[in-house]
């Protein structure tokens, strides 16, 4: 797989993700803007709380991978992929990050 072809499909997965989160999630947070509740749906079988777990530890190991790579490898700007991790969620802030190591790697300005 060539590096544009990477960055394409990374990037639309990425915001794939994104769009179904606004089309599904925020039109019934914005009915009932429980976000207490809307958090504690994700466990109310064994199953989705095992999806819902393993969604909460990603975004963990994403945000402590960021924070080393930060002091490590110099990489600025991954505090955004942080954000994203929680809303809409890891699979953005994941799709972030990996294009902003690529970009910081290639050596771009601004990465």
């Amino acid at each position: 797989m060539s590096r544009r072809a990477f960055q394409i499909i990374v990037g639309a997965l990425g915001l794939l993700f994104a769009l179904f989160f606004a089309v599904v999630v925020l039109p019934p947070l914005g009915a009932d803007p429980d976000v207490l509740g809307a958090f504690a749906a994700g466990f109310v079988n064994p199953y989705a709380a095992g999806y819902a777990t393993d969604a909460i530890m990603c975004r963990c190991v994403l945000a402590t991978w960021v924070v080393y790579e930060a002091k490590t490898q110099g990489i600025r700007h991954g505090w955004i992929a942080v954000v994203l991790g929680l809303v809409p969620g890891v699979a953005t802030g994941f799709a972030f990050y990996l294009l902003l190591r690529l970009r910081h790697a290639r050596g771009d300005s601004g990465a």
